[in-house]
């Protein structure tokens, strides 16, 4: 036997032994993005239609919202949620929450905590307060830091992760002030989403993305231009060409999640799920 051999044979009894399964990680350039959708894209769908409409589209994951098809407060529609994406065989990546980190807020975030245990999501999307970087003062990004350090506390206790959505009117309105809020609230389990900012040209959007791509643990996939008008995804397939092979570049796996169609109409979506992947290189 080899040294080699000595050491691989080592470690799988080192495996078995602690029933530790090693995980492959994806090598530079390997396709690392799992297609899937966000409920809040057919808010007017129940539940089941929504899973079964992302599951025909080739689509993997779903990140149910809190809004409509999983209230943190109504136990037995998240269940109905779970059940409607373990039925179609969709993996619930992340729960969309409305948390905003604002005063008297964190003390409903363990209700959420529990909703996002119920689903099995692994990570819930959070808000970064309600105003803009620029508008908000120092006590409002101060309080907004603290509210997301409690809530990532409440959510490390149920084995969760956190992520910030990056969106306008909010402390992460910009790349600069998303780093810095990650490192003020300073907690290991606290990521970012990332999402094209709107009007942004493409080299822009990426500049902002390479900036940030340490710290990212999904990307919301639309094609919106100009403003918020909404356009096929395969009409901005020069960014996301350029989105995803940053991303395969860096190799690390995370979810890329269709939002909002054109027209929120459920007949696009197989067209919209077909762009997805191959823009991924995921097939």
């Amino acid at each position: 036997m080899t040294g080699r051999e000595s050491r691989d044979r080592a470690e799988r009894e080192r495996d078995a032994a602690d029933h530790t399964p090693r995980s492959p990680s994806a090598g530079p350039g390997t396709p690392v993005a799992r297609p899937g959708i966000c409920s809040v894209t057919f808010r007017r769908l129940p539940a089941a239609e929504v899973a079964r409409l992302a599951a025909d589209a080739g689509l993997e994951a779903v990140e149910w919202g809190a809004d409509v098809h999983a209230p943190p407060g109504d136990p037995d529609t998240v269940r109905a949620a779970r059940e409607a994406s373990d039925r179609h065989g969709l993996i619930c990546c992340s729960y969309g929450s409305y948390f905003r980190a604002a005063p008297g807020e964190t003390a409903g975030f363990l209700g959420i905590a529990r909703a996002a245990a119920l689903l099995g999501a692994p990570r819930v999307r959070v808000w970064a307060g309600g105003a803009g970087s620029d508008a908000a003062t120092p006590r409002e990004r101060s309080g907004t830091a603290a509210g997301l350090r409690e809530a990532a506390r409440i959510a490390a206790d149920h084995g969760l992760e956190l992520a910030l959505e990056f969106h306008g009117g909010t402390l992460t309105d910009t790349v600069a002030s998303t780093v810095r809020l990650l490192d003020e609230v300073g907690a290991d389990n606290l990521r970012t989403y990332w999402q094209p900012p709107q009007n942004a040209p493409t080299e822009e959007a990426l500049a902002g993305l390479r900036a940030l791509v340490e710290r990212v643990s999904a990307v919301h996939v639309f094609s919106w231009w100009p403003g918020n008008h909404r356009l096929p995804l395969a009409d901005r397939a020069d960014l996301w060409s350029e989105v995803f092979g940053l991303l395969n570049a860096r190799g690390v796996p995370l979810d890329a999640l269709l939002e909002f169609v054109p027209g929120d109409d459920p007949a696009v979506l197989a067209r919209e799920a077909g762009t997805l992947r191959r823009v991924a290189a995921r097939r």
